[in-house]
């Protein structure tokens, strides 16, 4: 008989299952640990995502904006040029420059040589 004072050695079948279900809670807890990292990834990717694709509708509507603008200045600059080459003081000071006939005078050039 065994008194209340006497340690017990557990058998090999009650080791076996203690150590199993060790390993059992510690496989437990490390998949909840990484079910909840995961799902926290998941969240701080989403937010993150919705932030760049928020920062690139702003881009485009920027882009878009600046498109516009340089258009109304392009012809705003077209208009400019016309005006100051129609104008007399500019023609004046810039006079239109005369374009040579230098490839009619080299043809004749290169016709003698041969």
């Amino acid at each position: 008989m065994m008194n209340g004072s006497e340690t017990t050695i557990p058998s090999l079948a009650e080791r076996a299952t203690l150590v199993s279900m060790e390993t059992i809670m510690k496989a437990d807890i490390f998949f909840f640990i990484s079910s909840v990292a995961t799902v926290v990834l998941v969240i701080l990717v989403s937010v993150l995502l919705l932030y760049f694709i928020k920062a690139g509708r702003n881009l485009y509507l920027l882009s878009e904006a600046l498109k516009g603008r340089f258009k109304d200045s392009e012809e705003f600059v077209t208009e400019l040029r016309d005006r100051l080459e129609n104008n007399m003081i500019f023609q004046m000071f810039f006079p239109q420059s005369r374009k040579r006939k230098r490839t009619k005078v080299r043809e004749a050039d290169v016709e003698e040589d041969n």
